[in-house]
């Protein structure tokens, strides 16, 4: 069940909030969270019960965590159980099946033969948001272990907090402890549900009307073979689809904020207009800002972050751009995304500790930040490594293009398509984000909001290319 969809609308979203609002105020987080387990059975009601079994294991691995004096051993090692159950969770579901692979590779490739795996792990499906919740749930036993967070008072309300199905399947990442109290004792009040309503509303138009029709384009560019593919349309290719998983996660996040907010929850901002950075390091400040800072938090700190010496800094940067290339998913072009940025990192801090950088105008710089990002995005949204080569050769003119190629090209040239690619980049490089754009809400906004939802609505049941990117991470 998406959020773009008539079934979430008119159904799930009109049933849960009916139910939230009339129960008392001692049923909400038990209707909260079954309501969220429904949401999340829709795909599939067996891996219910994992994110079950998950939540169980740190909410008793909290208690051990907090009850347990300093000096006791039960500490460390509730710590290290919540962190193994959690990883190993993540790492069976979401690499078993990669792990399968390039053992198999490896071992051909050192002339050990073919070896041949148990046939399970074949047969082993992703569930989805697992990255999410898992992370999620794991910084809740962290923050407990380091002192910043209380334990939950009991199992229905860290159960509420895991599951809850706003941010559930695509984030952002919510940490216990910024909303802790909200759990304990949140206001509901007009003012907060009509902002939340209308910043869903807001979230839901730039996925239908923004989101899907660039993503459309992106994918006939990524579709085309090699011969098929001109030097422009891969170009406008790589621009659409930069577009499509912009606006398509950030309105994800625009709606899972307005639908925290319906429910008496604030979430923090995940997007802050991140294609306007003039640097990856500012990218990465502006980009999933709750998985950045989880990275920052616990890893690249815990790593010794930059406190440890230059040539430190600079490995755990990589390890970390690497961890999170392969957090977005089992295979090599993610792990190539994370390392070209990581590079990149490295490169920027180089060149600002010999004061190299910094010369250029800001214009200038967020262009060449944009062509960089481009060129990761490609790894990104590739199948495999050779399509990825491939369509960055065509980007750079290297090879030649068949006659299929101008008829390619005339597809995404329409006059449709260059308004979309015209409108997109107003709303990413003129327009402030969401967030700043609705942080005064006026009546006008509100009147604006409703119009594009329901203009929205029309639009949705005519589209039939309608996917959640992040769904698959």
């Amino acid at each position: 069940m998406v959020f773009s969809s008539h079934i979430f609308i008119f159904y799930f979203l009109a049933l849960i909030l009916g139910a939230y609002y009339f129960s008392p105020r001692r049923l909400k987080h038990l209707v909260l969270t079954l309501g969220s387990y429904l949401f999340y059975a829709w795909w599939n009601p067996w891996f219910v019960l994992l994110m079950i079994a998950s939540t169980f294991i740190d909410f008793l691995c909290g208690k051990i965590i907090f009850n347990s004096t300093p000096e006791k051993a039960q500490r460390k090692i509730g710590l290290l159980i919540s962190i193994a159950a959690n990883l190993s969770i993540l790492g069976f579901f979401k690499y078993g099946n990669f792990f399968a692979e390039n053992v198999s590779i490896l071992a051909r490739s050192i002339g050990l033969g073919e070896i041949v795996l148990p046939e399970f792990f074949n047969k082993i499906i992703l569930p989805i948001g697992i990255s999410f919740y898992t992370f999620q749930s794991m910084s809740y036993t962290i923050d407990i272990y380091r002192k910043k967070a209380l334990p939950a008072e009991n199992f229905l309300t860290f159960a509420c907090y895991v599951s809850m199905f706003p941010q559930l399947v695509a984030g952002p990442i919510v940490r216990y402890s910024d909303i802790a109290k909200q759990l304990k004792n949140r206001i509901h009040s007009a003012g907060s549900f009509i902002y939340g309503f209308t910043r869903f509303n807001y979230g839901f138009a730039k996925k239908i009307l923004l989101a899907n029709p660039v993503g459309e384009i992106a994918d006939i560019c990524f579709s085309a073979g090699q011969s098929s593919l001109s030097t422009p349309a891969a170009w406008i290719g790589v621009i659409c689809y930069a577009f499509q998983i912009y606006f398509d996660f950030s309105a994800y996040s625009d709606m899972a904020i307005g639908l925290g907010k319906m429910f008496g929850f604030t979430f923090r901002e995940n997007f802050d207009s991140p294609y306007k950075s003039g640097s990856i390091t500012e990218f990465w400040r502006r980009w999933h800002i709750s998985l950045s800072s989880f990275l920052k938090d616990y890893l690249y700190i815990p790593l010794g972050g930059n406190r440890k010496g230059t040539s430190r800094t600079y490995v755990n940067l990589i390890i970390v751009m690497f961890l999170g290339g392969l957090w977005h998913g089992a295979q090599w072009t993610f792990v190539i995304w994370g390392l070209i940025h990581g590079s990149i990192l490295v490169i920027e801090r180089i060149s600002r500790n010999n004061k190299l950088g910094g010369k250029l105008p800001r214009p200038i710089k967020v262009l060449l930040t944009f062509i960089i990002i481009l060129i990761a995005w490609v790894f990104f949204r590739a199948e495999n490594i050779n399509i990825a080569l491939n369509y960055l050769s065509k980007m750079f003119g290297v090879g030649e293009s068949g006659q299929s190629a101008e008829i390619l090209l005339g597809q995404v040239t329409r006059p449709m398509a260059y308004f979309m690619m015209l409108i997109s980049c107003f709303a990413i490089f003129v327009m402030p984000n969401t967030g700043n754009c609705l942080k005064k809400l006026t009546k006008l906004k509100v009147v604006l909001g409703l119009l594009l939802f329901v203009f929205s609505i029309s639009v949705m049941f005519a589209q039939d290319f309608n996917p959640f990117l992040y769904f698959q991470f």
